[in-house]
């Protein structure tokens, strides 16, 4: 009998780092990877279970020493808030940056302001916007908080510019150049780093 496959909780993409802690999302984006794809590469990132601080922990310590960590995986990591806190500490202690690439609507899954807790921790977020206006992102990314999602993403990156974390706010390249212009102009508007990731 064939031993059951391993979950890949870490895993090295394009020269990175990245930690895989959950496969659940809010949204439902149009232009998911997952919608066609089991992973990247030769990654397989769907989870058969979610993994504990402790597994990603002991999975992440033969790639140390590495310069820098990102939470990225088959879902939206800070769903998975405990784990980032857990990890990025003793990634801390190592002398790692640590990433987190997010949705922005951490803020509305725990109904409070979850930055603080992540100072001295995490040190930069890249956040998805993908979008101009609520309908729009709505439209595309499909979140369980409907409408209410796209004014949160904002503060979410207002906050997390005002607290000092590296922010960047990325698009995909797919959309017409007018909105990648206008998303650019909310982005340099909140201070955050403007980044058009390409889709392919």
């Amino acid at each position: 009998m064939s031993e059951a496959k391993k979950d890949t909780l870490v895993y090295e993409y394009g020269g990175g780092v990245y930690i895989n802690p959950t496969n659940r999302c809010t949204n439902r984006c149009r232009f998911c990877l997952r919608n066609n794809s089991d992973g990247v590469a030769d990654h397989d990132l769907w989870l058969s279970k979610e993994p504990t601080a402790e597994e990603i922990i002991a999975d992440l310590t033969p790639f140390l020493p590495t310069k820098k960590i990102t939470f990225c995986g088959f879902g939206e990591p800070m769903m998975r808030l405990d784990i980032i806190e857990t990890v990025s500490a003793f990634a801390k202690e190592n002398g790692v940056y640590v990433k987190v690439n997010t949705n922005g609507q951490a803020n509305l899954f725990y109904g409070r302001d979850v930055l603080p807790s992540l100072v001295g921790l995490v040190d930069g977020f890249s956040i998805s916007l993908n979008a101009s206006n609520a309908a729009d992102y709505q439209t595309e990314c499909r979140s369980v908080y409907g409408e209410d999602a796209y004014p949160a993403i904002l503060d979410f990156a207002r906050r997390s510019v005002a607290l000092g974390f590296d922010t960047t706010l990325s698009v995909v390249d797919y959309l017409p150049e007018s909105e990648i212009e206008a998303c650019r102009k909310i982005s340099d508007d909140i201070g955050a780093v403007f980044r058009v990731r390409h889709m392919g």
